[in-house]
């Protein structure tokens, strides 16, 4: 009964002290940002300046809305693909947009250079993410063709 006794007093005194563990922790340092985060960030903008050109000239609507909703997709799939849920409310739309022929130049050189952006990030992928990056990248050329 004395040995019970003691080993209770024992096992409640050091209770306590496991408890100061928790302060003494020293926490994890956050996950490094996945490589994939710009071209997520990359597809909303273009959505964006999609979204942006309709605005501006609604009579692009059927040629730009499949584009904008394309990259959305992509956005969503990257978003899964990293492990990360999307952000609540829509994307914030860049500023204004030129109009006419001038809308669809910049748009052109916006989908070009997004291009060169999948294609190197497929380059530099692991084998489980490069057929979606092959796919990006293969939609963002044709999305520059379409806006020539």
């Amino acid at each position: 009964m004395l040995r019970a006794g003691t080993l209770l007093m024992l096992g409640g005194a050091t209770a306590p002290l496991a408890g100061c563990d928790l302060f003494d922790r020293k926490d994890e340092p956050p996950p490094a940002p996945d490589p994939l985060e710009p071209l997520v960030a990359g597809a909303l903008d273009l959505a964006a300046r999609h979204r942006a050109a309709i605005a501006a000239d609604p009579g692009l609507a059927d040629r730009l809305t499949p584009i904008a909703e394309a990259h959305e997709a992509h956005a969503a799939e990257l978003r899964r693909v990293i492990g990360r849920t999307p952000p609540s409310g829509s994307p914030a739309a860049s500023a204004s947009a030129p109009a006419g022929a001038d809308s669809l130049a910049a748009l052109r050189r916006a989908e070009q250079q997004g291009r060169q952006a999948a294609a190197q990030a497929c380059a530099a992928a692991p084998a489980e993410r490069a057929a979606l990056l092959g796919s990006i990248t293969a939609a963002r050329a044709t999305h520059a063709e379409v806006l020539a």
